[in-house]
């Protein structure tokens, strides 16, 4: 089965993706810091029934970075919006993991009538991190919006420090090759000025109005998790599934934050159970 990779532009900046199959589509995002080699071993399982988009989402892999690109949220949600326009996705399934669940969920409540079906995977969704790396990021976002404290990131050892947290996920999730596809680009300054330029819009407080707009989702939804996740708890995960009605929920025993990769066979079942499920909803057409 061919697999075809582009770039295209979207908000002014050049993105690149792989697409796969043909039938109804569905969206693979991403999470931090991935690309959507991360869906390596789902893509062609499911691109036998489905048009298969991995995006590399916006500063992310062999997409372009640019310290203009603003990342708070509903700029990305709306970039997100855009993306899919321009690759003519009226009415697709949405799946994200980490930051391409957080993004996911708020789409599917702006634009609940361009989806078909809903999948996050190990994500912060609606609330936030873990106590610790909360602390984490959230020191990262005041240091990247102080003009006195910003070169630290510009100038430090960034990719240093996210080799050394993400090399305990190799061989378990990724191997060497693939992490240093990942954070590779953090070895150049002009990556690491992006970087920081992302954080300096990224806002680490859970979101209530994600929280508000779950029981209004409509879509068969799939929450899938693994238990044993650094990163974000599972207490998202079933506050997911209690709340959004239509939902099927799915722990993984053991399974860390990049659920995708260390448990692919596991995540790639759950997906095609989501896919199976009866879609609801109508295509939505702009007056």
């Amino acid at each position: 089965m061919a697999t075809h990779q582009h770039f295209i532009t979207v908000d002014g900046l050049r993105l690149h993706y792989l697409e796969q199959g043909q039938g109804e589509p569905v969206l693979l995002l991403h999470g931090y810091p991935q690309n959507h080699r991360c869906w390596r071993h789902q893509i062609e399982a499911l691109a036998r029934r489905h048009r298969v988009v991995a995006p590399d989402w916006f500063g992310w892999g062999q997409s372009e970075r640019s310290s203009n690109h603003q990342a708070d949220y509903y700029a990305e949600v709306e970039r997100l919006r855009q993306l899919t326009q321009t690759l003519g996705l009226d009415h697709f399934n949405l799946a994200g993991h980490d930051y391409g669940g957080f993004l996911a969920l708020g789409f599917a409540q702006r634009y609940p009538r361009n989806l078909k079906r809903l999948a996050i995977i190990n994500s912060r969704a609606h609330r936030s991190f873990t106590p610790a790396f909360y602390r984490l990021t959230a020191f990262q976002c005041y240091c990247a919006r102080r003009a006195l404290l910003a070169p630290l990131f510009t100038y430090g050892p960034l990719y240093h420090l996210h080799r050394r947290t993400l090399r305990n996920y190799v061989p378990g999730c990724f191997n060497e090759a693939e992490l240093e596809d990942y954070i590779g680009w953090l070895r150049h300054r002009s990556g690491r000025r992006w970087w920081t330029s992302f954080f300096r819009h990224y806002e680490v407080a859970p979101r209530r109005e994600l929280e508000e707009g779950l029981a209004n989702l409509r879509l068969p939804t799939a929450v899938i998790w693994g238990d044993a996740d650094r990163f974000c708890d599972t207490t998202i995960a079933r506050d997911l599934a209690a709340r959004i009605p239509n939902t099927e929920l799915t722990i993984l025993p053991g399974v860390g934050h990049f659920s995708v990769e260390e448990a692919p066979d596991a995540v790639l079942r759950a997906l095609e159970q989501w896919l199976a499920r009866p879609k609801t909803g109508q295509p939505y057409h702009d007056i």
